[in-house]
């Protein structure tokens, strides 16, 4: 199961009643934070949700209200006695900004790893996460992220025992592990069905519509995409500062074929952006409009319970 809470949904300033833009992801008790504004912190105790297991920030770019949480978060994960590594990752600049922004925050009790995105695609893994980061089209370096929790085949146990491999093998091979035993070799190969479907969350924001953030949000579970602007008169504005509208993001909701659509990263003239949903789910049915904490527990295909 993967918990996913959309933390701020607020672009440019923070506002009372919405938080800048962040987004939480938990699986198998590690965290992973995408982006973080400012705000962030608040916005976590309020969901009750912990620091402490965040192993994982990835960053879209280095525009402030993005990353101006970070140095609060580095400080408050340090009071709650962190001492594993810390991971980052982000554009080209990562490591620049990150340490300017830690003039504030520079004692801590663990140790941060950088990892710089140089490429129009990168994957990485961490922690069990897949994190897939590809580059959109924003007026500053920026990246989507794509993160997926994969998951193995069925263990064949009628074909384990045809090849009368020993049962106290039987738990390393459905791990990964090559195994000898009894003068025999035996690798996971010959006893794991096909790849099962796993789950797939897609998060882009600050960018105009992309082929790349189809091509990576495809079949996702969730999508969780910028919509800046509902208002039809600042379409124009969207793509003078390279952002997208309601109905662009429910657009490229349609073409990836996504299970879900929230939207996030409001412009602050936003109040009421529920009066244009319904425009939006002409476009995409499953479109829903983001809010601070909302929250998401995501499941594989053969454990969802049927109500």
């Amino acid at each position: 199961m993967l918990d996913v809470c959309l933390l701020g949904t607020g672009g440019m300033m923070p506002l009372p009643r919405r938080w800048l833009t962040s987004l939480m992801l938990r699986y198998n008790g590690s965290s992973l934070l995408i982006d973080c504004g400012e705000g962030t912190q608040i916005a976590v105790k309020e969901k009750g949700w912990s620091f402490k297991p965040i192993d994982m920030i990835c960053f879209t770019h280095y525009h402030a209200d993005h990353i101006s949480g970070l140095p609060g978060i580095l400080l408050t994960m340090g009071n709650a006695e962190r001492t594993e590594p810390l991971f980052l990752t982000g554009p080209k600049g990562l490591v620049r900004v990150v340490e300017a922004l830690r003039t504030i925050a520079p004692e801590l009790p663990f140790p941060i790893e950088y990892h710089e995105l140089s490429q129009p695609e990168e994957t990485i893994r961490h922690k069990g996460y897949k994190i897939t980061a590809f580059k959109v089209n924003h007026n500053v370096l920026c990246y989507g992220y794509t993160v997926e929790i994969e998951r193995a085949g069925q263990f064949l146990v009628e074909r384990a025992r045809e090849l009368e491999i020993p049962i106290k093998c039987w738990n390393l091979l459905q791990k990964g592990n090559v195994v000898e035993a009894e003068g025999r070799r035996f690798v996971p190969d010959m006893v794991m069905g096909p790849p099962r479907k796993g789950i797939k969350v897609t998060y882009s924001t600050d960018t105009r519509p992309t082929r790349s953030i189809v091509e990576h949000a495809a079949g996702s579970d969730l999508f969780v995409c910028e919509g800046m602007y509902a208002e039809k008169e600042k379409e124009a504005k969207a793509r003078q500062y390279k952002h997208m509208t309601f109905y662009e993001a429910a657009r490229l909701a349609r073409e990836a074929q996504v299970r879900e659509l929230w939207l996030t990263h409001f412009s602050p003239s936003l109040i009421r952006g529920e009066d244009y949903m319904p425009r939006v789910q002409e476009i995409f049915p499953s479109s829903c409009l983001g809010k601070d904490g909302k929250t998401v527990e995501l499941e594989f295909e053969d454990e969802i319970k049927n109500c």
